[in-house]
């Protein structure tokens, strides 16, 4: 694990650097919870590039912040780099924020910051919070292994498509998704996968109607009709990775098929054929193939 100890490299706590761009992580709901070097960072950078400037002017105004807001959204992202890369050249310190937890986490900011890396400008992290990470804390599921795949299509049969590619992914699967597609979203994952893997909504995170629930596919979308505020706010959605698939070679059928093609082929070519014939791993037929050509 690394050290949290500072380095001989690292420049001073108290110390906002010229010609860098801070990527702020701010609150998810919960205003507490925004960190002291998040706020100091905002405070002190010449401009803050902001998701909804509107939005991002009320929690500067909450902590008495004064520092110019300008948009950066999905919009408008390309015809800013130019503008953000000059004020960076010129020395200028900036920030860049989401409307709520980490920026660039199915948030607008990356062709910005992969261009300002590729220049050789500086992209400073201010860590903090993110909703992926906040519901994996809470939800019971394996973190030691996980994979994040944002929002699913808005249309069905393309949320299909995408779910029928993760159907055997072993790894926790986490999902954002928006309160007017989780009924739609939840019948789907039921649908694809299979309707009693285990599954989590967390719901409003750190806000005050939060919820965290889990249970079985189909139990959720009966948790989630019960009542029609649970279809409200912002969902991240965790499921249970798919179980282990253990390739089952020694069996009867297969130690048959394997000898009847032993005495036709080489061996070689005979585990080829039954490789082709099974879907099975070649390694696990060969060493098989071996043990039956001794006997």
């Amino acid at each position: 694990m690394a050290s949290d100890q500072p380095t001989g490299d690292a420049p001073p706590a108290f110390d906002i650097e010229p010609g860098a761009l801070y990527v702020v992580a701010t609150p998810l709901g919960n205003l507490e919870d925004i960190s002291a070097r998040a706020l100091r960072v905002l405070r002190e950078v010449e401009g803050i590039a902001a998701e909804d400037t509107r939005h991002t002017g009320r929690l500067l105004a909450h902590f008495g912040i004064a520092t110019p807001l300008f948009s950066l959204h999905e919009h408008n992202e390309r015809a800013r780099l130019e503008p953000v890369v000059e004020r960076l050249q010129r020395g200028q310190s900036l920030a860049l924020v989401s409307d709520a937890g980490t920026p660039l986490i199915s948030d607008p900011g990356f062709p910005l910051v992969r261009e300002l890396r590729r220049q050789g400008l500086k992209v400073i992290p201010i860590p903090g919070p993110c909703s992926l990470v906040t519901a994996l804390s809470v939800a019971g599921l394996p973190t030691d292994r996980f994979i994040f795949e944002g929002f699913l299509p808005a249309k069905s049969a393309a949320r299909r498509a995408r779910l029928q590619g993760l159907a055997h992914e072993e790894r926790t699967l986490v999902f954002l998704e928006a309160s007017h597609r989780i009924a739609e979203m939840l019948a789907d994952l039921a649908m694809v996968f299979d309707e009693e893997r285990f599954a989590v909504i967390a719901r409003e995170l750190t806000k005050r109607f939060e919820e965290v629930h889990g249970a079985n596919l189909s139990e959720l979308l009966d948790w989630l009709d019960a009542d029609p505020n649970r279809r409200r706010g912002e969902f991240v959605v965790l499921v249970h990775g798919a179980p282990a698939v253990v390739d089952t070679v020694d069996t009867q059928e297969i130690r048959r098929l394997l000898a009847a093609l032993i005495e036709e082929l080489p061996l070689g070519q005979a585990v080829a054929v039954a490789v082709k014939a099974t879907g099975l791993k070649r390694k696990a037929l060969y060493e098989l193939a071996l043990r039956l050509e001794k006997t």
